[in-house]
């Protein structure tokens, strides 16, 4: 089993455990606050995480909600030296609201076009 996997499916449980009792302000501290590792990303090490995450969300127990997998995805590209944003956007109609991974301006765990769909509320 990867430790990738492993450490995205913990990450998985930790933010889950904000949502489940509606912290949501706690979650947003804990990934605006999480710190970037001084480090060098590997090449490719961006779609080895991001894959990662989509995988323990697969096996994750409950359906993993976008903040929840996006929070967990730019923690740990934060934790191996990548500068990873969570941006939370909205869309006016029908009203609806997402969450993904920006890194150096471009979308990583979520269809390129999706910043153009929603309007950015937070960058974290």
């Amino acid at each position: 089993m990867s430790l990738l996997f492993v450490n995205a499916l913990l990450r998985l449980i930790q933010f889950d455990f904000f949502l489940m009792r509606g912290n949501f302000a706690g979650l947003h501290r804990k990934v605006h606050t999480y710190p970037v590792r001084k480090k060098n990303a590997s090449p490719g090490l961006v779609e080895r995480v991001c894959s990662a995450v989509d995988l323990a969300c697969i096996w994750y127990p409950k359906e993993a909600l976008c903040l929840q997998r996006s929070a967990a995805a730019t923690c740990l590209l934060r934790s191996l030296g990548v500068s990873a944003q969570m941006v939370i956007g909205v869309q006016k109609l029908p009203f609806k609201a997402h969450a993904w991974v920006e890194v150096e301006g471009n979308v990583v765990n979520d269809k390129p076009y999706t910043r153009e769909m929603y309007a950015v509320l937070d960058r974290c």
